[in-house]
């Protein structure tokens, strides 16, 4: 298979531009405290983090719509916020970054918000304040509404299951009853407990773990990656699959068509924060600028390159793109 020409590649971020992508699903507010370690504590056998700065950044479904704009794309995401403070700044911080707002309130459940620890470019310690069960009725019914109106005029609609209780079966009805009424593709970025949930949607991204998790098949070697990308095309009835394998690239299951291995497009390795919602992002961007498949593949694993050498919840420019991609 040729591969991804940067003349090509310039031409498709050129046709990404302005193409509107619907995101549905678990939205959530990422909190850094950074900082050095100087000792040890005195009171258990972990490292003192001196804090010297606090930054927030949108994460889950919310991050996958600013990888959305980043790229040069207009975004939507519908979600669920509590009515707290995290979920103000979640709205805020949807505002500054030029990301569309289609939210339902849920007064019984906090936003998700995941705090971390980094000291020296490392991540000491995560703590989570969330709620997963699944939302109400009254909520599903409001996001329901919500995403309905949202996906009018859309390129592509992209599904971020977090497993943080957005995605359940009535809604996921709905979401792939807007992709077929908007004759758009639908991409999933999944979460096993949720498979069979997804069946007719366009394109599904596991990661390689959530890969073995779904098939029973351990991917130790080329034989294993393409009996589970088979097989979940087979369950999935899908148009096609996209495992992603961290430092080994990623792999592309088409029906009726050889797999695609990828090799990974990293420089450098930080931090792998939200590359999968950078991956499901190009990809859906790059399907709405008229890209084949193995070209959406090849850019998305660009984009995915770039974003693991930085620290945090992060997004990709279109020109970061371009200059990860030899002449």
């Amino acid at each position: 298979m040729k591969g991804l020409t940067r003349s090509r590649a310039r031409r498709l971020l050129a046709a990404m531009e302005g193409r509107r992508v619907l995101v549905v699903g678990d939205v959530m507010l990422d909190e850094f405290l950074w900082g050095r370690v100087a000792r040890i504590s005195p009171e258990a056998p972990v490292p003192v983090v001196e804090i010297t700065s606090q930054t927030f950044r949108l994460g889950g479904a919310a991050n996958v719509a600013c990888n959305v704009r980043s790229l040069g794309g207009r975004a939507v995401v519908a979600g669920v916020v509590g009515r707290d403070p995290a979920g103000d700044r979640l709205r805020d911080a949807l505002v500054l970054g030029g990301v569309e707002d289609a939210l339902a309130d849920d007064d019984g459940r906090p936003t998700t918000h995941k705090t971390r620890i980094i000291a020296h470019h490392q991540q000491v310690v995560r703590a989570d304040r969330e709620e997963t069960g699944e939302i109400g009725t009254v909520v599903e019914d409001a996001l329901g509404d919500a995403l309905r109106h949202s996906a009018r005029g859309v390129a592509a609609i992209i599904l971020s299951d977090y497993q943080k209780g957005v995605v359940t079966p009535r809604l996921m009805k709905k979401v792939l009853d807007a992709a077929r009424r908007e004759g758009v593709p639908l991409l999933v970025d999944p979460k096993v407990r949720h498979f069979a949930l997804y069946r007719g949607a366009a394109v599904v991204t596991p990661n390689q773990m959530e890969a073995e998790q779904a098939t029973g098949v351990r991917i130790r070697d080329t034989a294993g990656l393409h009996e589970a990308g088979r097989m979940i095309l087979k369950t999935l009835r899908c148009r096609a699959v996209v495992i992603t394998r961290g430092e080994h690239g990623l792999a592309l299951f088409e029906q009726d068509r050889k797999p695609v291995e990828i090799a990974t497009a990293a420089q450098q390795v930080f931090d792998v924060t939200g590359a999968g919602d950078t991956v499901i992002a190009s990809l859906a961007l790059a399907l709405a600028a008229g890209a084949t498949l193995p070209e959406a593949a090849m850019l998305a694993n660009y984009a995915a390159g770039v974003v693991v050498g930085k620290i945090g919840t992060a997004t990709v420019l279109p020109e970061e793109v371009l200059a990860a991609i030899p002449a």
